[in-house]
């Protein structure tokens, strides 16, 4: 069984990281096992964790009225799920759920704080990459609203 700090070398997120600061990361980690349908977290609720998923799909759900749960996104093996755990209030802005059973590393986010805090380099290389996280998800939605918005054009 690989270690923690293994399995984070090879993720995308963490890729060209010191293997000193994959130790420290490692240090805050855990690894999870979510059953399908099982949720990870609810809107509205603590956000003090973000995910690595190693195994399996992740929906990032919100609730529509008169709709009821809405895919926004999906997760899968490689990516990272969860942001709001580096931002006051630290409160999650959607559900998450297991599409099927998922493995995953999981990441305490007030010792990642802490962790940052002590070791600003750290802090600062952790915030640029969730920063591109952020971005790339933010770009995907909008393309998915324009395909969704988009094609209701009356003519």
């Amino acid at each position: 069984m690989q270690t923690i700090d293994v399995v984070l070398r090879d993720a995308p997120l963490f890729r060209g990281l010191a293997a000193e600061q994959l130790e420290v990361l490692a240090g805050c980690a855990s690894n999870v096992r979510f059953a399908e349908g099982e949720v990870l977290f609810r809107e509205g609720d603590e956000a003090d964790t973000f995910y690595l998923v190693r195994h399996g799909t992740i929906a990032l759900e919100t609730f529509v009225p008169a709709r009821g749960p809405v895919t926004i996104e999906t997760a899968e093996a490689g990516e990272v799920v969860g942001w709001s755990w580096l931002f006051p209030p630290y409160r999650w802005h959607f559900d998450a759920r297991a599409l099927s059973l998922v493995r995953a590393t999981a990441f305490d986010g007030a010792c990642l704080r802490g962790k940052c805090d002590a070791d600003p380099a750290l802090g600062y290389e952790l915030m640029r990459r969730f920063a591109q996280v952020m971005i790339e998800r933010l770009q995907w939605t909008r393309l998915r609203l324009l395909d969704l918005y988009g094609s209701r054009r009356s003519g």
